[in-house]
């Protein structure tokens, strides 16, 4: 065994990577990550929220490995007798699922998931994904760090890497550990949930990382399906914490008034900016140059247009009306009322229509262990099942107009 080499984290305490994997980070694509800010301009609503993509990575990596070693310990002769894992296989997938969890995000751009209302379209119309640009990018630059490195333990391609990281492109038995990494109980969100909390100064994301740990399994075969990533049924309550902090986390953080508003003023910024010709697929190379720092120069050098200015003035939209998470009719229709009565004073509308949970075909499976039996979380977990999809409205106003909305709005008894 060669070397390794360890990253302090203040989730996990210390991360160790290998000679290998030392070598990918080390590259200026992954490099690159730290001058991602994992949540965009949070910061200006929760001070802490300053971390990066870079650490995030290294965050996902350690989650997915910390399940995969404790699926292994516990169901070694399981994964050989049952679903014909060998030991060699299972030492290669373990290296496939590190390079995967530590590369998904390499094809973020500036102020991460912000940057996707300015992507470019593909063939078929539909805006490219931060995704999208990570398998090109693994694909296209990181082939002589992972192929024609020294170090290498097995022959792990490229091409292995990517197409792990692609929707519906993993194939065999690599796909089965691909749940770790891209699933409703993922080492991603695992991750960002304590890191976010973490860094933001809540309470809001945290949960029983361990208990999840100690009780992740393989859920065999049903109804002609292929074996799954599921939990035994002592992780219930793990896994409720671990939806419910996300919702938590939406709801308080990431759908904040303050940050929606920016995250507006942060888009229409980067439109501005690159003016429509964000650079796609075919340019790579171009594409990376984009990174939080070159858009922050460009705003210190006025060179970001009105947005720009209102971002270093912090000049944000102001909410005059929101509706409640759920909305009934009732609300649709005073929802209604208040555009009416706003009009054009309306600056910006932001609605988002989010599922904590999803039921059919994706629920989190659970091993009953008494009975053998399984089960989807959302049959034995009354949280889970009340879990209703977000569907919430807020209504902005420039900060000059802000008095005169808030009298309209009083005026009509919409307030």
């Amino acid at each position: 065994m060669g070397r390794t080499y360890e990253f302090r984290c203040p989730i996990h305490g210390f991360i160790q990577v290998d000679e290998w994997e030392r070598e990918i980070i080390e590259h200026p694509v992954f490099q690159r990550l730290r001058r991602i800010r994992q949540l965009g301009w949070t910061d200006y609503v929760y001070p802490g929220a300053m971390h990066t993509r870079f650490e995030h990575s290294l965050g996902v990596m350690h989650v997915a490995t910390r399940l995969f070693d404790a699926i292994k310990r516990r169901e070694r002769s399981r994964l050989k007798d049952e679903f014909g894992f060998s030991d060699d296989e299972l030492k290669r997938h373990r290296r496939l699922l590190r390079f995967g969890a530590l590369l998904h995000d390499v094809g973020h751009g500036p102020f991460s998931h912000v940057a996707e209302d300015v992507m470019p379209k593909d063939k078929t119309g539909k805006t490219i994904k931060h995704e999208a640009y990570s398998v090109e990018v693994v694909r296209n630059l990181l082939r002589e760090v992972i192929e024609g490195s020294q170090h290498r333990d097995h022959e792990i391609t490229t091409d292995e890497v990517a197409n792990f990281l692609a929707e519906g492109t993993a194939a065999g038995k690599e796909a089965f550990w691909r749940d770790l990494l891209v699933g409703q109980m993922d080492a991603d969100r695992m991750d960002y949930l304590l890191r976010d909390s973490y860094h933001c100064g809540v309470a809001y994301g945290r949960y029983d990382l361990d208990r999840i740990v100690n009780t992740v399994t393989v859920v065999p075969k049903e109804d002609g399906r292929s074996p799954r990533i599921g939990i035994r049924d002592g992780g219930i309550h793990a896994a409720e914490s671990l939806i419910l902090a996300r919702y938590y986390m939406f709801t308080q953080v990431y759908f904040h008034k303050t940050r929606v508003a920016y995250d507006h003023i942060v888009g229409k910024m980067l439109a501005d900016v690159v003016d429509g010709a964000f650079p796609g697929l075919h340019d790579l190379e171009g594409y990376l140059k984009w990174d939080d720092w070159r858009v922050l120069g460009l705003i210190t050098a006025g060179h970001a247009g009105n947005y720009g200015k209102r971002l270093k003035d912090r000049g944000h939209f102001r909410q005059v009306w929101h509706s409640p998470e759920v909305m009934a009719v009732s609300d649709e229709g005073r929802l209604g009322k208040v555009r009416t009565a706003l009009g054009s004073t309306i600056a910006h509308e932001a609605e988002s229509r989010a599922s904590w949970y999803k039921l059919e075909g994706s629920d989190i499976r659970v091993l009953m262990e008494q009975s053998g039996e399984v089960c989807g979380l959302s049959e034995v977990s009354t949280p889970v099942a009340a879990i209703k999809p977000l569907k919430q409205v807020r209504v902005y106003v420039d900060e000059a107009d802000r008095d005169v909305a808030v009298a309209m709005l009083n005026e009509s008894h919409l307030l």
